[in-house]
């Protein structure tokens, strides 16, 4: 009886030290991701994400698998940012997914429409698209509230003029990693896009 009781214990305190031994580097390697987000991350996007600088985008809340995605591309040179290629040369691979999922799962502020009549030409080009020139609706990649996914980023309350700047890198093919974006930009005019960018500032 005694013998059963000692074994059973045995039984048990091996199942808790292998529990905690693969939970432990998952707390380590989320600490180790705020450390990274609040010093290499925070002095352009935040320290949740919520840049406050218009020239950098707003990062919480976008899907974790796409941000270490865009993490990916940045430092194979796939997507070319010179600030970027040097922040990701300091961190290693396997810190990408972590602090992906760090901003991830931070909550989003919602951003601010300053021309309500260009919004309201930008909701329609988002919702409809362009039948005339093949520009299809936003919405049918980036959710109707703009929430995104893995595949396509969360846009709701981004700043306008980061809007504006990525849809001219994949007008020009700058921003070339994304085959479908680059033909949608290049199918948009400035106007439509300057009006696309104020909508999606207001999701």
């Amino acid at each position: 009886m005694h013998s059963s009781i000692l074994g059973y214990l045995s039984r048990w305190i091996l199942s808790a030290l292998l529990v905690l031994s693969l939970l432990l580097p998952f707390g380590v390697r989320a600490a180790d991701a705020q450390q990274i987000a609040a010093t290499l991350c925070a002095a352009c996007h935040g320290p949740d994400g919520n840049s406050t600088d218009p020239a950098y985008p707003k990062i919480a809340g976008l899907d974790r698998d796409y941000l270490a995605k865009q993490l990916r591309y940045f430092a194979s040179g796939q997507r070319r940012n010179d600030i970027m290629a040097g922040i990701v040369a300091t961190i290693g691979e396997a810190d990408f997914l972590p602090l992906a999922a760090y901003f991830s799962s931070q909550q989003p502020l919602p951003g601010k429409v300053r021309n309500a009549r260009l919004a309201e030409i930008g909701k329609q080009i988002y919702e409809d698209g362009n039948t005339e020139t093949g520009v299809p609706a936003c919405a049918g990649c980036h959710q109707s509230n703009g929430s995104g996914n893995a595949r396509f980023p969360r846009l709701a309350g981004q700043h306008q003029a980061y809007t504006l700047q990525q849809l001219a890198e994949y007008k020009s093919g700058r921003r070339a990693a994304d085959r479908l974006m680059v033909s949608v930009g290049q199918r948009l005019s400035a106007d439509e896009m300057k009006a696309l960018a104020e909508y999606i500032a207001g999701l």
